[in-house]
């Protein structure tokens, strides 16, 4: 199987890194800083799980040199998935799939819309990674992919299975789910209730947990995420709150989103697409998130980064 990892921050760096490192064909699309060292070092992560050390990775900035791929897992920040769909199409081949693992609700649109949704499957994953350096991927919690095909469609179905087999010695759960949208949206729920917190504290997961008044409001927050989710027609699982609260509390205290790792290092944020999302499909949809909207005005000062 040839993967090819479109994006390769912390989420595309992690995963690819561990199938490259299993056999699996990976090739990185990646840029700057970022692109040299791997190049002319590799690809190294350091994890709690144990690090790996790649001294040779297939790295470019040019999809053609590429070619089409079994499977891409599209890993650019979300303020970058619309002008990053016109660079896929040197990845696509009559058969593949490309798998968004991404943090927001709306790529799965924006993908179909710009390749067509017979080449798009739904994404999700449950990581805390990010670049600490030049070719350096540093992973401190969380270590779980899922996908899945958003219909029926065997040739999905296939390259998927062929996908969930591929990744059976990478280290990290691999999930084939049968319901992905709800998958989506359930990790949507969690993640803008870590990224919206962790950020406007700008401390690790740690000190909301432990205040009385913060966890307050991560669980009105969880409510308004769930209750947006419901108004779209989504059917989250009955126990999801308690999954939530039982993996907040399983979190190391130091654990930190991408979003508070992008603020401390002035860099810009998904925030629109996050709790800002979650206030604009709740006004379209009824539901109010005085929560969400709060976060989002706090940290809209720093949306487009320190050069904004």
């Amino acid at each position: 199987m040839r993967i090819a990892i479109f994006g390769t921050g912390g989420v595309g760096g992690y995963f690819g890194g561990r199938l490259a490192a299993c056999g699996v064909d990976v090739s990185f699309v990646a840029r700057g800083a970022h692109l040299k060292a791997l190049q002319e070092h590799g690809l190294c992560i350091r994890s709690p799980l144990g690090d790996v050390q790649l001294a040779t990775v297939k790295a470019t900035d040019n999809p053609a040199s590429i070619g089409p791929a079994d499977v891409v897992f599209f890993t650019v920040k979300l303020y970058d998935t619309q002008s990053a769909t016109s660079d896929l199409k040197p990845l696509i081949g009559p058969k593949t799939v490309v798998v968004p693992l991404q943090n927001g609700v709306d790529s799965v649109d924006t993908l179909t819309r710009a390749i067509g949704a017979e080449h798009v499957a739904g994404g999700t994953c449950y990581l805390a990674a990010v670049i600490s350096e030049p070719g350096v991927i540093r992973h401190t919690a969380m270590n779980r992919m899922i996908f899945g095909a958003l219909g029926n469609s065997p040739k999905i179905s296939s390259v998927l299975s062929e996908l969930l087999a591929a990744c059976a010695a990478s280290g990290f759960e691999a999930v084939l789910s049968q319901n992905i949208q709800v998958d989506i949206w359930a990790k949507f729920v969690r993640l803008t209730v870590f990224s919206g917190m962790t950020a406007v504290t700008r401390m690790p997961l740690g000190t909301s947990r432990e205040d009385p008044d913060l966890y307050a409001m991560m669980e009105a927050a969880w409510d308004e995420g769930m209750a947006v989710a419901r108004a779209r027609g989504v059917t989250l699982a009955p126990g999801l709150l308690d999954e939530i609260r039982h993996m907040t509390a399983s979190l190391p205290p130091h654990a930190k989103s991408s979003m508070l790792e992008d603020l401390e290092r002035g860099k810009r944020l998904e925030l629109p697409w996050l709790s800002g999302a979650i206030v604009r499909l709740g006004e379209a949809s009824g539901v109010l998130t005085p929560t969400h909207r709060l976060i989002t005005a706090l940290l809209r000062p720093h949306v487009g980064g320190k050069n904004s």
